[in-house]
């Protein structure tokens, strides 16, 4: 560890308070919290300038956040959140300066009864200049309803397993992609941008090992249909840097770099480890969930996404440039882990979060 005079200053002031060395709990915790306001780069509204930066050789110098949580997050909650906390939580997120924000699904209530509010949700929020609202539409039904509602960018959601496009959509894949390229075609006459997904990118819960060839071939039918951009999600969270790479690298062979983003559960602890990879590979892109919540509700296991706040926490020590105040994000995650009554799931906001209007030292 460097030489920090403040740090040693400190320990005299309280070697002299207390010769014994017992410095009160409380006190070390209030001087660890005031060095992390100090030492770390949350607190602004960007990463630093770029004249100050430590930029990681080899990885991108701007990353975007494809914020998941209004939909991804909450679509899997059992008891029915609030129009009016949902619009809030959006608002809250675009706010804090991230550039894309899932809103909402436009689903059959019966399938995903979460979601059964996408209408009043989509007209409900403010729209910040500059911030992307993309909604799920599964089929043409679902696409003339999210146009009904004002949607102005669509994402189209497929599976690189067959049972899980069967049990997730009700059709296989191929029937998926005709689906899709109807959605895909009429979103295109409106000279509306589609965004891809594409599932069990790392896994399946019910095939298991997804061959990455199979992925690539799924993700070049959804970029040559007309998607701007394709997610390629670990949906169950089983991935790790070993088997991103491998996945990646069949992707990048039908796909530009530019054209990907990636979309990590966290079930087994690997997914900042995965994004870490993805990103040395060339990606720009990542979805993540406030607070790090959500899962799929056909995926057994699939305990959460990514936490947003622990992303940015990690891009921004890199010298990352994202564009998103952590400390807003991780007010959202406050303000949504208090309406759900649970505790967030981002080890960032864990360590550090501490709301203004209450005094850390009480």
């Amino acid at each position: 560890m460097g030489w920090n005079p403040e740090f040693f200053l400190y320990k005299e002031l309280f070697l002299f308070l207390h010769p014994m060395g017992n410095v009160p709990t409380a006190v070390k915790h209030c001087l660890s919290y005031q060095h992390l306001l100090k030492d770390q780069n949350w607190i602004g509204d960007v990463a630093p300038s770029p004249e100050k930066e430590l930029h990681a050789i080899g990885f991108p110098q701007h990353v975007k956040i494809v914020e998941v949580g209004p939909r991804d997050g909450l679509q899997n909650e059992k008891v029915f959140v609030p129009t009016s906390v949902k619009i809030e939580l959006i608002n809250r997120l675009s706010e804090a300066g991230l550039p894309a924000i899932e809103v909402t699904s436009f689903v059959s209530s019966r399938w995903v009864p979460q979601m059964s509010d996408h209408t009043e949700v989509m007209q409900g929020i403010r729209k910040y200049p500059g911030v992307r609202y993309p909604v799920l539409t599964p089929n043409m039904q679902g696409f003339n309803s999210a146009i009904e509602a004002g949607a102005t960018e669509i994402s189209v959601f497929g599976a690189a397993s067959q049972s899980f496009s069967e049990k997730n959509i009700n059709c296989n894949i191929e029937e998926s992609m005709k689906k899709f390229e109807d959605v895909v075609k009429a979103a295109c006459n409106l000279s509306l941008p589609v965004r891809g997904y594409v599932s069990c990118a790392l896994g399946c819960p019910y095939e298991g090992n997804i061959s990455a060839q199979k992925v690539a071939e799924v993700s070049k039918r959804l970029y040559s249909m007309g998607c701007y951009e394709v997610s390629l999600g670990d949906t169950i969270g089983v991935g790790t840097p070993g088997s991103m790479r491998k996945m990646l690298g069949a992707v990048m062979k039908e796909i530009p770099v530019n054209s990907l983003a990636v979309h990590c559960h966290d079930t087994y602890g690997q997914a900042l480890a995965n994004i870490l990879t993805a990103l040395e590979m060339g990606v720009s892109v990542v979805d993540c969930a406030v607070a790090g919540l959500g899962g799929c509700p056909y995926a057994k296991g699939a305990t959460g996404n990514v936490a947003t706040e622990d992303v940015i926490y990690m891009l921004n020590g890199m010298g990352i440039h994202t564009g998103v105040n952590l400390y807003k994000v991780m007010e959202a995650g406050h303000f949504i882990c208090s309406a759900l009554n649970k505790k967030t799931n981002s080890k960032a906001a864990q360590a550090s979060f501490v709301p203004q209007n209450e005094n850390l030292c009480n």
